[in-house]
């Protein structure tokens, strides 16, 4: 059994009178490009939920390496899933992500899992089983992704792509993890190249190069666009 939290109860069903359409918008990009943080900011602004679509996947990729099941063997990961309740649980700031109800977010983010997450989300059942859980979800909200854009909302209101410089996004991710700049731009190198086919901007996302950009002023630019598109004025700047 698996499935995810509503994200929230901004943004009502318009059939039932009760208030405006739900909004989603999507900010993809390629590993260490500022789309979390960018998307974080930015639902915190908007007053709408976070939702952080690649803990999912982090989450079966844990599984797969704590019960050794094989990483290209898609229909056991897909029968470990089975046996599992994996629940994103969104929010303002952050999401949570449990495992049978045990809180496993804090194992989530290491050099294991990021090793081999791209391995685990490439195959096609995870991402159906991946997007199903991101679609079971209501109200407003700011997803980050891969693929969002292109697969899983597609008729999002509105759509970024964030990329950086090799170089720079290496950098983040070694103030992130404390670890050697050089072996962070070579495992970025290997995911970019794993994740080429789902990591690709959609027709109509606008793409953002945050390599000299600050955080602020990625939001800031973001934010200016979201706001020429939203079909009504509930966000808070």
């Amino acid at each position: 059994m698996s499935g995810a939290d509503c994200a929230g109860e901004q943004g009502a069903d318009p059939s039932s009178g009760s208030g405006p359409a739900r909004v989603v918008i999507t900010i993809d990009g390629p590993a260490a490009s500022g789309k979390s943080s960018a998307a974080r900011l930015l639902a915190q602004r908007l007053g709408v939920a976070y939702v952080s679509s690649g803990l999912l996947y982090r989450a079966a990729t844990l599984l797969a390496l704590r019960h050794a099941a094989p990483l290209d063997d898609e229909a056991a990961l897909l029968a470990l899933l089975a046996r599992h309740d994996v629940r994103l649980h969104p929010g303002a700031a952050a999401n949570r992500l449990t495992v049978d109800w045990a809180d496993l977010t804090d194992d989530l983010h290491t050099d294991a899992v990021d090793g081999s997450v791209s391995a685990v989300a490439r195959h096609q059942g995870v991402r159906a089983w991946v997007n199903a859980r991101l679609r079971e979800m209501g109200g407003s909200f700011v997803i980050d992704g891969r693929d969002m854009g292109t697969s899983v909302f597609p008729d999002a209101v509105a759509k970024f792509y964030l990329t950086a410089d090799a170089r720079v996004r290496a950098a983040r991710r070694a103030g992130e993890r404390g670890a050697a700049l050089e072996a962070i731009a070579a495992e970025l190198t290997r995911r970019d190249e794993r994740d080429q086919r789902q990591s690709v901007p959609a027709p109509d996302a606008q793409v953002i190069d945050t390599s000299a950009l600050t955080l602020a002023e990625v939001v800031e630019r973001i934010l200016a666009a979201v706001l020429r598109v939203l079909p009504y004025k509930a966000v808070t700047t």
